[in-house]
């Protein structure tokens, strides 16, 4: 912390107040009411806020030629946007929203050109899909960039904490579920690193999303209505197998193979198995009288396995790449574990690898539809993230 700063309490409900440092804080601001929102209430708190737009400089072709955001200052390049009107994130007309707040505000606004950056995101996401596994960019999005890159720039103007508009709670330096149970978001941040926590901000978790929304519209923000964003950003159109073989080319029929059920019948053929996601149901292409669902993906033999409802479930996992937030040694072995981004934590036995603090099992108290490896596991103790790691 830099001398001289003094403690001021924030803007928040009755339910939760923060007391945090009157401190200069880089905040990252998609141009969407909850990072917007945000940056008033940390001006309101007496903060020093930097606004950073984060732009990946994956490709499109017109979008961002006829926005206002070549005028931004850029730290290290502006890159083109996306040309489409999917609702993802870091569009030209999100870059433009974002500049416009800030110049509300009052407070410096840059654009940080992480196209470099953001090539690794890209190159998990594919080869994820061509190894059978269902990935989550958006989570690792949040580990790599926007609390990694981002601590490094606010390291360099000597910011004292990062700040972004996720949906979770900071208490007493400790990572906590949002406030609203319906737009938390903790699951996507357990990979942050342990040593960064008490650098982290997150103003509207302790807020309703209805709240926040009333906010950006007392303050005639212009972005109160918008809607938030839902799709892969840099997947700007058609389906996801479509942008995986794009990018390898060479792959273009080596994926392909059998659906088979699961006591190893071939009832068809498919295109390429990166197509194709844990739980999917919709879109296989294939009819066989009742509702089937994919229960396993088989790179090695190129199978689609296909299964009744009842054959989804299963309550043990197995996970790697271990992030801990807390000393491992201090995490309890009865626990709540998330699989996936839209459901809950279940209850479920912890056991650590003895062998490895990167390696966990999970067994469920009862059975959890579509383990897909590939995604994330996250454990909680209450609204406590304790970390997480990936299933195998």
């Amino acid at each position: 912390m830099r001398p001289g700063r003094s403690l001021v309490t924030t803007h928040s409900n009755e339910k939760d107040q923060e007391k945090l440092y009157m401190a200069r804080v880089v905040l990252a601001m998609s141009g969407g009411v909850d990072s917007s929102v945000a940056a008033h209430l940390l001006l309101e708190a007496g903060h020093d806020v930097i606004g950073v737009f984060m732009r990946h400089g994956e490709e499109s072709s017109q979008a961002c030629k006829v926005s206002d955001t070549a005028s931004l200052p850029v730290l290290g390049g502006l890159s083109q946007g996306r040309a489409d009107h999917k609702q993802g994130c870091c569009t030209a007309s999100d870059a433009a929203d974002a500049k416009r707040v800030a110049a509300k505000m009052g407070i410096p606004f840059y654009a940080l050109d992480l196209q470099q950056d953001f090539r690794r995101i890209v190159d998990y996401f594919v080869d994820d899909y061509l190894h059978g596994r269902t990935p989550n960019p958006c989570v690792k999005c949040n580990h790599w960039i926007k609390f990694g890159r981002l601590f490094d720039y606010a390291d360099g103007v000597e910011a004292d904490f990062v700040a972004t508009g996720h949906y979770a709670r900071m208490i007493d330096g400790q990572l906590h579920r949002g406030l609203d149970g319906n737009k938390d978001q903790s699951y996507a941040l357990f990979g942050i690193r342990r040593d960064r926590l008490d650098r982290m901000m997150l103003p509207v978790g302790v807020f309703e999303k209805p709240e926040i929304r009333r906010i950006a519209e007392s303050l005639h923000l212009g972005v109160a209505g918008k809607k938030d964003s839902q799709e892969i950003c840099f997947v700007t159109q058609g389906h996801h197998s479509d942008f995986v073989k794009a990018r390898r080319p060479e792959m273009v029929g080596a994926t392909a193979g059998d659906f088979v059920t699961t006591d190893g019948t071939v009832v068809g053929k498919h295109h390429g198995f990166e197509a194709f996601t844990i739980g999917q149901r919709k879109g296989l292409g294939i009819a066989l009288g009742t509702p089937h669902f994919v229960v396993r993906i088989e790179p090695d033999t190129r199978r689609v396995v296909l299964g009744l409802k009842h054959e989804l479930g299963g309550n043990r996992l197995s996970a790697d790449q271990a992030n801990w937030l807390v000393d491992p040694h201090d995490v309890p072995q009865q626990v709540s574990v998330q699989i996936r981004y839209n459901s809950g934590p279940e209850p479920a036995t912890l056991r650590l690898d003895p062998d490895s603090p990167d390696r966990f099992d999970v067994v469920f108290d009862q059975d959890i539809d579509a383990i897909a490896p590939g995604q994330a596991a996250v454990v909680y103790s209450g609204s406590h993230v304790l970390g997480g790691g990936w299933i195998l």
